[in-house]
């Protein structure tokens, strides 16, 4: 056989007393004289250790052998870790499926085969997780080692149908974890072992799943020996716990070191020596600290432990090291200082390396550099509110830069008897190895007794041993039934600027460094990866699912989308996390995911797919819908296909060509990185909704909610997150708002900082003020701050003075309440409430009534206002004859005429008009007008002419006469990179489509030879106006005498004057047609409300009435005309409900909206449900046109 490399050993665990502790085999080669040992001493008895009846074992040197035999004390402690280290343990979860009669009391057993070997049958007798094994629903855990079988390529399970009637058994998967490999790997089945189910077999080989493959930083084995002291009562039967710390602060999980209460029974009894190999995170080459305690229960809990002794192998060459952790001292609530967790630092090392001559050479340091231990006083402020004070128990961590406490209950308050009542400070003292510098902690109770609510104001931590002074501001609930609900808090020390970590943001039970099994499942893909290094920036893109209403249709698999672009290039799996914690894409259900993934460019392909492997893992997939907002494109697929193993045609993936696409144009966005800071005054954080608004020069947000995420908007907290921004710069102020809804509705924000991650331009926004009804001077829920660029004020305070002047017509006047926005270059002003007139009844016929409104930010010049009632009181309906806005700083009125009635018995019918300014006089398209011509000639080699250019304007109105751009020898122009204006009047051509452009020789002689020039681009602006025309040229005009030789440039971009939009605001009359889907329970009886978005801004939101008809039934179309001002080119319209009726459900199939005034339709498809109960449960529903 050659040189032996292991050996198997295994009884059958027949007869009475077949539990066997083996010590070791011993076989020699009589051939050459060679004796290898191979050291067990393990149970194989399922009762005792792992359960497990068979061993693999490995040879080791005769010098550690020897040194066991020499040492009589160390002999029962030689030799297990090497054995683990040469071993792979593999911890395998078997999960029975939940169909009826699925599980099994059958004897089950189990294969692994490796590409080098396998492990032989194995009989899964012992579940670490439940008596009676392989029951329906449950997971089963069992241990198994094996040594060198290589990398796992499928297992082999099956039972050997004993067990009567109850036999057979639905396996749905198994899931094996190899820790000493950082492998964690899946094998579905979904399938019956079952000789009357299925095709009738009762051994399975099952493959591993490679999408639910994770890898993570293998664990390494440790030996940890326990002495417990010999001192009357020093034994414990609690449950003892050990965690290891690196450097840095690098540990390892909390380590619970016995299994059971059996185990708990046995070990750490008066005088004991207790060994555990354990299988943790490798912390580094030096462990600097270990915590070890237990949590109290038992009999006799209170320990005393002398010392623990933790073993590791070397690195390089064979042999190992000892590390002695010195205690000496109680782990009792009842002795000493009451602790029961210590943390201890090494005292001495000791090195065991196997020399060249094959002796043991042993060797022994003492630590000279060991972590000081330190002395906490941690003072705990409960805050004076009704209710404060808490009964539970309560825990602390605190976190350093060098490791942290681990979890500590505060039992013992130094000031107080009763803890934590309302306004008083606990303080406490707490031993541990020196953190650095703390700069997190975690602090929760664990909701018992009558009163558990708790209002914490601050935690104080001080090091007695340096006097550094850590406070931490709290100021929030830990309730089951206050704020969030949440009893469990992080809060960082005051003026901590490092990432901000939450409860939700850690991964949950999984080990460190844990990679995406895309990074190196397939090798070949791999290599691909490798040679592509361009480094692609990453951007959002936001991915809705469909799924179909067939039976079976929904899985609980994980979906993934990979988009693929030109060039090779595509994101990594992009996983679809679920939200509002569903677990499944459900029948009917739309569900929506914002993943963020590589920049592909242009999408040509997107891969849509899912890793259930099982039969049963079905998937019918109705749409998909991926849209790219930096880019303003929008891709639906209608797929209606089955992503499954048993239907169409077996695939679990899919591929969709950008062809079969319906794309759609959508808001493109900008990355802006969020900075939000909240002042550091007294209760200054909130939990209450905030929204923002932005206004630019080019348009304005709608508003967008900011997230709380838990810990967001905290006391002098600084807050920075990514939002995605309509594309609207430059900035010119931002609106923030709240709710006032909330256990906390007040907040006191500071200032925002919003910087575009494109061009790194930064805006600051300073308030420095409460948002609060009944904090602060000016008690206000919204605020309005001007963007400061480079230390200038974007915009100016100013005052506005309203006039409004009821008509003198019979009933003209209101008695409902009225509301206003004014819209200017520089956005709105937001709803202004006209409340306190300058006379006493308010909107009486004939009267102008006078309202000022202070500290507002200036508008600019004025475009148009939107006035609207609540159609409240005796007598709401109200004729308007006209508004005037006066502009203090500016000293201007703008008029609003109107002479309309705003009412719902009258005119149209409706109580919201929108009112063009009248000072925006409409431009005469016969007048004269001047334009003035930008050219850039590029920044390259013989771009620049001598010559002169000549350009023709090609309007949708008329063409222009030829503009000659002359190039003077006094003053040169067309020069390598330079830019050149001409000013010209010529007749008015409209907007313009197109240009022609020539290069034509100064003196008009005939060109000898070829000369270019070079141009990059062209501007025109129309002065009277505003209108600017964007021309991206970038071509080589050639020289010719002969006006018939030119090149024609199409209009790039146009960037429309405030001016122009303005002139254009004339009321349209808008024909909308609502078409409900053929579908049952289609129809609705709520309320619905349309708000229209254009290149000129919105609507408002508009409800969609009518008298005496039922409205929005099924398959019905519904016919509605608002007159509104024009709106521009229709964008996307917003349609909602208001959730009331007896049916408000409702599925909405398309919306059709004409301009009465030129004859376009837009049509809107949508196909979705606003339910509550259906789809994603949204009420509302932003559709872009498709055609």
């Amino acid at each position: 056989m050659g040189v032996l490399k292991k050996l198997r050993i295994r009884q059958d665990n027949s007869n009475a007393n077949a539990a066997w502790f083996l010590e070791r085999v011993e076989i020699t080669d009589d051939k050459d004289d060679t004796t290898y040992y191979f050291p067990c001493k393990r149970w194989l008895a399922i009762d005792e250790d792992d359960g497990q009846v068979a061993r693999e074992l490995v040879p080791v040197d005769e010098a550690f052998m020897r040194k066991g035999e020499d040492d009589d004390e160390e002999s029962s402690t030689t030799l297990g870790l090497e054995q683990k280290a040469m071993s792979t343990t593999y911890t395998l979860k078997v999960k029975t499926g939940e169909k009826k009669y699925a599980g099994t009391d059958a004897n089950v057993f189990i294969t692994l085969f490796g590409i080098k070997d396998d492990t032989g049958m194995i009989n899964l007798k012992a579940s670490k997780t439940h008596r009676n094994k392989f029951e329906l629903g449950m997971t089963d855990e069992f241990i198994v080692e094996a040594v060198d079988i290589g990398q796992l390529q499928k297992i082999r399970i099956g039972h050997d149908n004993d067990g009567g009637g109850s036999a057979g058994w639905f396996l749905e998967s198994v899931e094996i974890d190899a820790q000493s490999l950082g492998q964690r790997l899946c094998f579905p089945c979904g399938r019956w072992l079952d000789t009357g189910e299925d095709d009738g077999a009762i051994v399975r080989d099952l493959f591993p799943n490679p999408l639910q493959t994770e890898l993570y930083t293998p664990f390494v084995p440790y030996e940890i020996k326990i002495f417990t002291s010999d001192l009357f009562g020093a034994g414990t039967n609690a449950d003892v716990f050990i965690v290891l710390y690196g450097r840095f602060g690098v540990c390892t999980q909390q380590k619970r070191l016995c299994f059971n209460k059996r185990e708990r029974t046995i070990f750490f009894e008066r005088g004991a020596e207790d060994m555990f190999i354990v299988e943790l995170e490798d912390v580094g080459d030096v462990i600097e600290k270990i915590r070890i305690g237990h949590d109290n229960r038992g009999v006799n809990p209170g320990w005393h432990l002398d010392r623990v002794e933790i073993r590791r192998l070397l690195r390089k060459g064979k042999g190992s090291e000892t590390i002695i952790f010195p205690c000496e001292c109680w782990l009792a609530r009842s002795e000493d200082d009451g602790e029961t967790v210590r943390e201890l630092v090494p005292s001495d090392i000791i090195t065991e390396k196997l020399a060249r001559d094959g002796s043991l050479k042993v060797t022994e340091i003492e630590v000279e550099d060991a972590l000081e231990t330190h002395m906490y006083s941690i003072s705990v402020t409960t805050g004076d509110v009704y209710g404060a004070g808490t009964d539970a128990n309560v825990f602390l961590t605190m976190y350093g830069d060098l490791g942290d406490t681990g979890e500590r209950k505060l039992s013992k308050s130094e000031t107080n008897t009763n803890k934590f009542e309302r306004g008083s400070v606990d303080t406490f003292t707490m031993e541990a190895v020196d953190l650095g510098q703390v700069f997190k902690i975690k602090i929760r109770h664990d909701n018992s007794l009558l009163s558990p609510e708790w209002y914490l104001d601050q935690v104080e931590v001080v090091d007695l041993d340096t006097e550094e002074v850590f406070l931490f501001q709290c100021e929030r609930w830990l309730s089951k039934k206050k704020e969030d609900k949440r009893i469990c808090r992080f809060f960082h020390v005051m003026g901590y600027e490092g990432v901000r970590e939450t409860e939700n943001s850690k991964k949950k039970n999984l080990p460190p460094a844990l990679k995406d099994v895309d990074s190196n499942m397939n090798k070949k893909n791999k290599k691909k990866k490798e040679e592509i290094v361009e480094e692609l920036p990453i951007i959002p893109y936001h991915i809705s699912v469909s799924t179909g209403l067939a039976e079976d249709s929904s899985t609980s698999s994980r979906a993934y989308v990979i988009v693929v672009g030109a060039g090779q290039h595509k994101t990594d799996r992009m996983w679809l996390d679920m939200t509002n914690g569903r677990t499944s894409f459900e029948e009917g259900s739309l569900e929506s995911s914002v993943c963020h993934g590589a920049d592909v460019g242009e999408i040509k392909k997107v891969e849509l797919g899912h890793d259930g492997a099982t039969p049963e893992s079905c998937w019918l997939v109705d749409e998909l819908a991926i849209s790219a907002p930096t880019r303003g494109l929008k891709y639906e697929f209608a797929c209606k296909c089955w992503l499954a193993k048993d239907r169409g045609d077996g695939l679990t993936s899919r591929v969709f060509n950008m062809l079969d696409a319906e794309t759609i144009s959508i808001t493109r966005k900008i990355i802006y990185e969020v900075v939000v800071l909240t002042g550091d005054v007294q209760n200054a954080g909130t939990d209450t909704n905030i929204f923002m608004s932005v206004f630019g020069l080019n348009g304005s947000t709608e508003e967008m909610f900011l997230q709380k995420n838990e810990d967001r908007f905290e006391r002098g907290q600084q807050d920075t997150f990514n939002l995605e921004i309509d594309d609207i710069a430059p900035l010119k102020k931002m609106r923030v708002r709240i709710d006032g809804m909330g256990s906390r509705p007040d907040w006191f924000l500071d200032k925002v900082t919003l910087r575009n991650l494109t061009t790194e331009e930064e805006c600051l926004f300073t308030y420095e003020d409460w948002l609060s009804r009944t904090l602060g001077p000016k008690h206000t829920l919204v605020s309005e701050m001007a963007a400061v660029v480079d230390g200038e004020e974007m915009v100016e305070l100013t005052e506005y003075i309203i006039n409004v002047k009821t008509s003198d017509v019979s009933a003209a006047g209101t008695d409902a309440n009225v509301w206003l926005i004014i819209f200017g270059e520089n956005g709105d002003t937001g709803t202004l409430t006209l409340r306190d007139s300058s006379k006493s009844n308010k909107f009486e016929r004939k009267q102008v009534d006078t309202f000022r409104f202070s500290d507002i930010l200036s508008l600019g010049e004025l475009s148009k206002v939107r006035v609207w009632h609540d159609n409240k009181g005796p007598a709401p309906g109200w004729h308007i004859e006209y508004i005037d806005v006066k502009d203090e700083v500016m000293d201007q009125t703008f008029r609003f005429p109107c002479d309309r009635w705003l009412a719902k018995n009258e005119d149209d019918g409706q109580i919201m008009r929108e009112l063009p300014c009248a000072n925006n006089d409409k431009l005469d398209f016969n007048e004269k007008t001047k334009y003035e011509i930008s050219v850039t000639t590029a920044d390259t080699d013989d771009a620049d002419t001598k010559e002169n250019g000549w350009v023709i304007l090609e309007g949708k109105k008329a063409r222009s006469k030829e503009f000659t751009l002359e190039n003077s020898s006094k003053k040169k122009r067309f020069q390598r990179g330079g830019v050149d204006s001409f000013d010209f009047s010529s007749k008015n051509v409209g907007d313009i489509a197109s240009i022609c452009l020539g290069h034509t020789p100064k003196d008009g002689k005939k060109v000898k030879g070829e000369a270019f020039w070079h141009v990059e681009e062209v501007i025109v602006t129309e002065k009277e106006m505003g209108n600017r025309y964007i021309f991206a040229c970038n071509a080589q005009i050639p020289l010719s005498a002969k006006r018939d030789e030119f090149m024609t440039f199409e209009c790039t971009r146009t960037v429309e004057s405030f001016a122009s939009k303005a002139s254009s605001l004339v009321p349209v009359k808008y024909e909308i047609i609502v078409i409900t889907a053929d579908q049952k329970g289609a129809g609705t009886d709520a309320n619905v409300f349309i708000t229209l978005y254009g290149t000129n801004g919105d609507s408002g939101r508009r409800q969609l009435r009518q008298k005496f008809r039922n409205l929005f039934e099924r398959e019905q179309a519904d016919r509605f005309v608002l007159e509104m001002l024009d709106m521009g080119e229709l964008l996307r319209v917003k349609m909602e409900h208001d959730n009331t009726g007896l049916s408000p459900g409702w599925l909405l199939d398309r919306v059709e909206v004409t301009n009465t005034a030129n004859g376009v339709t837009t049509v809107f498809m949508c196909g979705k449900w606003l339910d509550t109960k259906k789809a994603d449960g949204q009420i509302f529903r932003i559709i872009y046109p498709k055609y």
